[in-house]
């Protein structure tokens, strides 16, 4: 279900994108903004690893280092059919995971010092089933796609922002139409992408949960790791933590109020620990 949720959510993303293009930039300020997002985009996909584990300081372990983590996951991939990644140890005592990397034989692990002193071993394995769920479905590629498509669409709206500051309105009235019409899309429609960009990063997280509670076979370790690591993010926050860059963690690492929690990258804890119990039973 939640697969058909993320393409008809893509969909939505092109068809936006494809409308506002005709409206406000027409043809050229169209391909032009599209050309360039999936340039930054591009470099972010193949670079993506690098990039983040350099922003929070996340060093290599290797198997003499760390023994038991890398037995766990050793035999995780196992299940998965999956190549073993590379593991990186975040220095944070704020819990938390995330799994990068732009296909399953580029893959990198990433956890924090923290999320190991407050997991066990079961719920520590169930959150490693979670990131490299992640890896196996290649949802660095999906995200990739949705924030191409959401930046190109906000870049259309500032040409149209900056063309009505300074250049005026469009010679073409009619495609252009009325001002404040204008405005309003403007203003409205960015804002409308995002929502979908973190709809389809929400999609992927109940995803995740499922397929990582698969790989490791108990649900409930999962479940279990999911409510300590919220009650212990909002005890522990982690310093530093960067927007553009929320949607890799296993729990969303910003803290905010309801407002926030609009355009949060994740879904509620709550319903993610349901819906894994869900499994358990069923």
């Amino acid at each position: 279900m939640n697969t058909i949720k993320t393409f008809f959510l893509l969909t939505s993303l092109t068809l936006l994108f494809i409308w506002v293009g005709g409206l406000l930039g027409g043809q050229e300020g169209m391909m032009f903004a599209f050309f360039f997002a999936c340039i930054m985009n591009f470099v972010s996909y193949w670079f993506s690893d690098k990039i983040v584990l350099a922003m929070y300081g996340a060093k290599p372990v290797n198997e003499s280092q760390a023994p038991e983590l890398y037995s766990m996951v050793r035999e995780l991939c196992q299940r998965a059919g999956l190549p073993l990644p590379k593991i990186y140890i975040i220095p944070t005592q704020s819990p938390n995971a995330f799994a990068t990397g732009r296909d399953p034989h580029h893959a990198v692990v990433a956890i924090t010092e923290g999320i190991m002193h407050i997991l066990n071993r079961e719920e520590l394995a169930g959150v490693l089933g979670h990131e490299l769920s992640h890896v196996k479905h290649r949802d660095i590629l999906i995200s990739s796609i949705a924030a191409t498509l959401a930046g190109a669409v906000s870049m259309l709206a500032n040409m149209a922002r900056w063309g009505m500051m300074f250049g005026g309105r469009s010679r073409d009235d009619a495609r252009q139409g009325n001002p404040i019409a204008l405005l309003f899309t403007i203003i409205l429609v960015p804002i409308a992408a995002m929502l979908i960009q973190l709809a389809v990063s929400r999609s992927r997280e109940f995803d995740a949960d499922k397929g990582g509670a698969e790989i490791n076979g108990h649900p409930e370790h999962l479940a279990s790791a999911l409510q300590k690591l919220e009650s212990s993010r909002k005890a522990i926050p982690f310093r530093g933590a960067d927007p553009s860059t929320a949607h890799l963690f296993i729990v969303n690492p910003l803290s905010g109020d309801f407002f926030a929690s609009l355009f949060s990258t994740h879904p509620s804890t709550k319903e993610r620990v349901e819906k894994l119990l869900s499994m358990r039973k069923s």
